[in-house]
């Protein structure tokens, strides 16, 4: 398959990456050559140093050979008409990375009359993890995944209180079945191996039978569904704190946005309704206190620097806050959230790379995916015989820590696998993986032939 980049900034980067992984032909134009030659020296990809705007350099590359094009520079309206451009001279789909709110309030209206088939907003995307989190606690009494057979709710040890202080490899005596596919702990998401030990405060994510999953849900999952916040406060009022002010404050909830432009307040004013808006910087700890921060049911950070999130967040979570969630946007800071006490720490860049790579794989290998508190991802991949991970053993077979296969559909049965089952093609299977690790991942769903299984 053919991927054109626009744009060799973070985004387009690990797209690239991952892409690469999966034995797919991708060029890149960029207007920085220094950019270009170092991504040359390091992935196996077609570089342009040229400007994408220019419909004489689409038309050099005949755009028609293309499968997909993503305009990933750092400009909304370049990318849209890039993105156009190449659909025009005959690129089969085009993703458009797209943030600025204004756009966002008639996107529909962009995609048609511009014909981009997917736009992707950073930002967006992150509130909506964050939503789900405050608003819904990721909490369904009927499961949150389901395909075929099987099932997936999360749980907590506390419902269980057999499983506290318990191994991995001990677990499966108390879930028959059944497989702890992912934890929730300290605000991170981990993929279970056999030496790890429950925790009482820790989320389980199980898989198993639709039919014995319904019944454990019966049995320990709370009945109320949303949450009972009814105060939030927000430090940082960019393109995040827009987004999440508005759709938390249209359930009623009392929302505060504090912003250290002043020139952004005003915007935010004009914007925002049944919002208070406040005018100082978030890290003054006297200004925090003047607002009332201990009287928060949740306290969001969501400023332009990571290290000024985790470190608001850090204290909020000491001042008893129930759920402080950070934006980070390095992973190195991501890794720190589990030994900090942060509910949450979320990746809005991950969180696009992965909405990306399901929209370019299409629904011929990727049936369908879901977040996992915005850190991972279940993914239900259709299994073509060609795929590195058949016809072994997965004991045989080399996992990324991020990566676990949780279940496998092949005809009318629904396998638990163990280490000793083979995967076959025309399998379906469920595959968890921390969106740290998708580039692995795509490796490891490889085509060992190099032909193109997604056609």
């Amino acid at each position: 398959m053919k991927v054109c980049i626009a744009g060799a900034g973070k985004l387009g980067l690990k797209v690239a990456n991952a892409l690469i992984g999966g034995d797919h032909n991708v060029t890149v134009i960029d207007k920085n050559e220094e950019t270009l030659q170092k991504l040359a020296s390091q992935l196996d990809v077609m570089t342009l140093n040229a400007n994408a705007k220019q419909i004489s350099v689409l038309q050099d590359l005949h755009m028609a050979s293309y499968d997909f094009f993503l305009a990933s520079t750092d400009d909304d309206e370049k990318n849209i008409v890039i993105a156009t451009l190449a659909k025009n001279l005959g690129c089969s789909k085009v993703i458009a990375r797209v943030r600025d709110p204004e756009h966002m309030n008639q996107m529909d209206f962009i995609r048609e009359v511009f014909d981009i088939d997917f736009i992707v907003n950073p930002d967006f995307a992150i509130t909506t993890e964050i939503y789900k989190y405050l608003v819904e606690k990721y909490s369904l009494t009927n499961g949150v995944f389901s395909t075929g057979k099987a099932a997936m709710i999360e749980i907590k040890v506390s419902k269980m209180p057999q499983l506290i202080g318990r191994q991995m490899h001990d677990v499966s005596d108390y879930l028959p079945g059944m497989l702890v596919v992912a934890i929730s702990r300290k605000g991170k998401v981990l993929v279970p191996h056999g030496d790890n030990t429950l925790q009482e405060r820790d989320m389980l994510y199980v898989i198993g039978n639709r039919k014995d999953i319904m019944q454990l849900s019966r049995k320990v999952i709370d009945k109320v569904k949303y949450t009972d916040i009814s105060k939030v406060m927000i430090i940082g009022g960019g393109k995040t704190g827009l987004y999440l002010s508005k759709r938390l404050s249209e359930l009623n909830l009392s929302v505060k946005i504090i912003e250290r432009s002043k020139e952004r307040c005003h915007y935010l004013a004009e914007n925002l309704e049944n919002v208070i808006v406040l005018h100082g910087d978030g890290t003054d700890l006297d200004l925090l206190e003047e607002e009332n921060i201990d009287d928060m049911d949740a306290v969001v950070t969501a400023t332009g620097f990571d290290e000024d999130n985790l470190l608001l967040a850090l204290m909020a979570k000491n001042k008893g806050i129930e759920d402080v969630i950070a934006k980070v946007s390095r992973g190195i800071y991501t890794n720190m959230v589990s030994q900090m006490g942060v509910d949450m720490a979320l990746n809005p860049l991950d969180i696009t790379v992965s909405q990306i790579l399901r929209v370019i794989q299409g629904k011929k290998r990727i049936v369908s995916s879901r977040l996992i508190q915005g850190q991972a991802e279940i993914i239900e991949i259709n299994i073509d015989e060609r795929m590195r991970l058949t016809k072994k053993p997965l004991k045989d077979l080399t996992f990324p820590d991020g990566v676990l296969i949780a279940a496998i559909h092949r005809g009318k049965e629904l396998i638990i696998p163990t280490g000793d089952t083979v995967i076959k093609d025309g399998d379906r299977i469920l595959i968890v993986c921390l969106l740290s690790d998708l580039i692995e991942l795509e490796k490891l769903l490889r085509n060992t032939k190099k032909l193109d299984f997604l056609k």
